[in-house]
């Protein structure tokens, strides 16, 4: 990377100072480029074996010998004990709810797997449910040493990049987690595999979503709306940049999101939101944002919403918006046609009119290779259900009712187990897919993941069973391409999931569709279509004869039962190790004055270039810079809240070897009115309302309330380092308004 410091004031400070300009080179090479595929490659190659041996085990599942070995042979990330846990050292990982790493940390076990389960299966006492989850616990309990051993040999792989090595886990349709290392959860039963973007993207393909959401007065049941909206956020948070989508709110008129919920006029060739939109987080933000505002109002009408949501599908396929994979159609009522008058016959004739626009509308775009499966979700009493139902069975769709409105978005997942039918075949075998990057579950910190489905492919059709994953952690990323890899990274994975989509094509019969909707509904959700009184086989495989009865007997121990997370997780309280406290640092106030002159000198460098060379993205000055103080990646909630004025925090690096070699990271939040896209859309109108020149220029003082001017946090600067020893200092700015002094403001996710 080129450096250059044509100034003689950052000449002179160059010796302690790194300061960024508009010389500095930020953009790979071709050598660096490609060894940051190759990392990608190797991973894609782990990922494939890994599913592999997942469908190797399962034609073991009904041996008595795994069985009988199963039986207390587990270890549940909640409940049990791990037989070989240590503490994690600080520059490996730092979990912040063990107190961010300072007084201790948390405990994990690299020889063992774990098994979490999300709260809705754990606590069921439906038999079908306790036995086919035992069923997977026993089978993928024999992939543990295959897990375990891959962890180990990746430890070399990852150490050239000063990494630890990245984690492997399978998540099951029914919604069993197993990974390795094994850590113990902080919230009992929130993870469920089967609603993260890893586990959707690779079990559904690339995909054109449009979510249909019934908004009228009939919804204004709190429990029915907040409900309703809850389900709809979770479909987009499970969405990946694969996919294209938007949401349609519906009363007597249909309006489509374009950040004011507009009503649908597709004639309006400069609207920003006509058609479908990528799902990428910037985009999914602003839609969970809007759809958790809507309240009911007005009365309904179907017909038009389902027009509505043909146009926009077609407008965005003549217009290249589309995702080129299959479409969807989330349609979620009440089921009231409440536009019409209390009478049956014209009711009837209503439903009778929806059901030929549908099938018209989906037999016009099968002629373009594109199906288009028809979900509908039926929030209410059995009164209103049958239009729902009619609608869905006349069209081969795909109809879940829902009496408790608390159920809704764990019924919502049928439309990705429909989708994973049509990836079972051979030609989509190693169609696996990346999501974009992300903030790690229980890490905390950024990175992306790779999956790829797992089948039954002893039998035709394969018969889906989960997912299996590998992680890569941004930071190996953005070492070899020595910049912020997120761009980079988010173009090869747009690049990847375009030749995926056309491997994706659904050709269902009769009896599967029956099958998907007693999955989501039982009984009562089939349309007859099939002669079976039993649909195991169909889209499920056949169950083993376990006559398991309960869970409970899978587990080695459950001696943390009733234990909350410290006492369950943390070194120091419930561990044999703990992290030492740092000794206090004395205040001296003249070396802190020296060390804070220095600081001001390099952020005055920095400004230098900043405004006059317009660099692009970082705006870091740092002392003696190397990969290891690197912070860009540490999460908001895993720094020590040691804040002096202006809103600046000074942090001990996690990564300090030595009393003699300490870091100190001085970091400058977004607050209030950052662009960060994490910041409420209303709380970044001051920066939103200004021109590019008054964005670098501007003199006078933010808004009442938010003042942090660059005087200001200099003034922290200095006043925050205290130290009798020789230190290593990283300043951080992401405060926008301190930023756009600095530079020429550049909108960037990742900035």
């Amino acid at each position: 990377m080129t450096k250059t410091f044509p100034s003689l004031l950052c000449g002179a400070t160059s010796l302690l100072f790194f300061c960024p300009s508009r010389p500095l080179v930020y953009a790979a090479t071709p050598e660096q480029e490609k060894q940051a595929e190759d990392i990608l490659q190797d991973t894609e190659e782990r990922v494939k074996a890994f599913r592999d041996e997942i469908e190797r085990v399962f034609q073991n599942r009904c041996a008595s010998t795994t069985h009988n070995d199963c039986i207390k042979s587990n270890y549940n990330d909640c409940s049990s004990n791990f037989p070989d846990q240590e503490c994690i050292e600080t520059h490996e990982f730092v979990i912040s709810a063990c107190d961010n790493g300072y007084s201790c940390n948390a405990l994990w076990d690299k020889t063992i797997s774990k098994v979490s389960l999300p709260e809705v299966v754990a606590e069921s006492d439906d038999s079908d449910i306790i036995e086919r989850v035992a069923e997977t616990a026993c089978y993928t309990r024999l992939a543990e040493q295959y897990m375990v051993t891959k962890y180990k040999e990746s430890e070399k792989y990852w150490a050239e990049y000063n990494i630890q090595p990245s984690w492997a886990y399978f998540g099951a349709d029914n919604g069993l987690y197993r990974a390795v290392p094994a850590i113990h959860q902080a919230v009992c039963g929130s993870y469920n595999p089967t609603r993260r973007p890893w586990f959707v993207a690779a079990s559904s393909g690339p995909k054109d979503v449009i979510i249909l959401i019934d908004v009228s007065q009939g919804m204004s049941n709190q429990d029915k709306m907040s409900s309703t909206k809850n389900a709809a956020i979770t479909i987009v948070e499970t969405l990946t940049v694969h996919d294209k989508f938007t949401v349609l709110a519906f009363t007597n008129e249909t309006k489509i999101f374009d950040e004011y919920w507009m009503t649908v006029d597709l004639a309006n060739q400069n609207g920003v939101y006509t058609g479908l939109i990528p799902a990428n987080k910037t985009n999914k933000e602003k839609m969970i944002n809007a759809i958790d505002d809507l309240k009911p109002d007005g009365i309904t009408n179907f017909t038009n919403a389902f027009e509505a949501a043909f146009d926009v599908l077609e407008y965005s396929i003549r217009n290249e918006m589309s995702s080129e994979g299959n479409i969807a159609i989330l349609f979620m009522s009440d089921g009231r046609i409440t536009e019409l008058p209390n009478n049956e016959e014209e009711k009837t004739a209503e439903t009778d009119r929806i059901i030929g626009l549908v099938n018209d509308r989906t037999q016009q775009l099968a002629a373009i290779d594109r199906k288009t499966i028809l979900f509908t979700y039926s929030v209410g009493d059995a009164s209103s259900l049958d239009v729902g139902k009619r609608i869905a069975c006349d069209t081969e769709g795909i109809w879940t009712p829902v009496d408790n409105y608390g159920e809704i978005e764990g019924k919502m997942s049928s439309y990705y187990k429909l989708f994973a039918l049509g990836l079972g075949g051979q030609e989509s075998r190693d169609d696996i897919v990346w999501v974009e990057p992300y903030q790690f579950f229980t890490l905390g910190v950024n990175g992306t993941t790779v999956s790829v489905p797992v089948y039954d492919r002893s039998v035709t059709p394969h018969l889906f069973l989960g997912v299996a994953a590998v992680d890569v952690y941004m930071e190996a990323l953005d070492r070899v391409l020595e910049e912020d890899a997120t761009t980079w990274l988010t173009d090869w994975i747009k690049n990847r999931g375009k030749r995926q989509a056309k491997n994706t094509k659904l050709a269902l019969d009769d009896c599967q569709l029956d099958a998907l909707r007693y999955l989501g509904g039982g009984d009562e959700a089939t349309c007859g279509e099939c002669n079976k009184t039993s649909y195991e086989g169909v889209v499920v495989p056949a169950k083993c004869e376990y006559n398991i009865s309960s869970l409970q007997i899978l587990w080695d121990n459950t001696d943390l039962v009733d234990k909350n997370y410290s006492e369950r997780a943390c070194c120091g309280i419930a561990g044999t190790c703990t992290v030492p406290i740092p000794n206090p640092v004395p205040i001296r106030a003249i070396i802190g004055g020296v060390v804070g002159a220095l600081a001001f000198a390099a952020v005055v460098c920095c400004t230098y270039f900043h405004v006059f060379y317009v660099p692009p993205d970082p705006s870091t000055c740092s002392v003696a810079p190397d990969d290891n103080s690197r912070d860009s990646q540490v999460p908001e909630d895993e720094r020590a809240k040691d804040t002096g004025a202006n809103g600046v925090e000074l942090r001990p690096a996690a990564q300090a070897e030595t009393q003699e070699d300490k870091q100190v990271d001085i970091y400058v939040p977004p607050r209030s009115y950052s662009r960060d896209s994490q910041v409420p859309g209303d709380q970044r109108a001051y920066l939103d309302d200004l021109s590019q020149d008054e964005r670098v220029g501007r003199q006078g003082d933010p808004p009442e309330g938010q003042e942090s001017n660059l005087a200001g946090v200099l003034d922290s600067i200095g006043a925050l380092i205290k130290a009798d020893e020789t230190h290593t200092v990283s300043i951080r700015i992401e405060n926008a308004v301190v930023k756009a002094r600095l530079k020429n403001f550049k909108r960037n996710s990742s900035d």
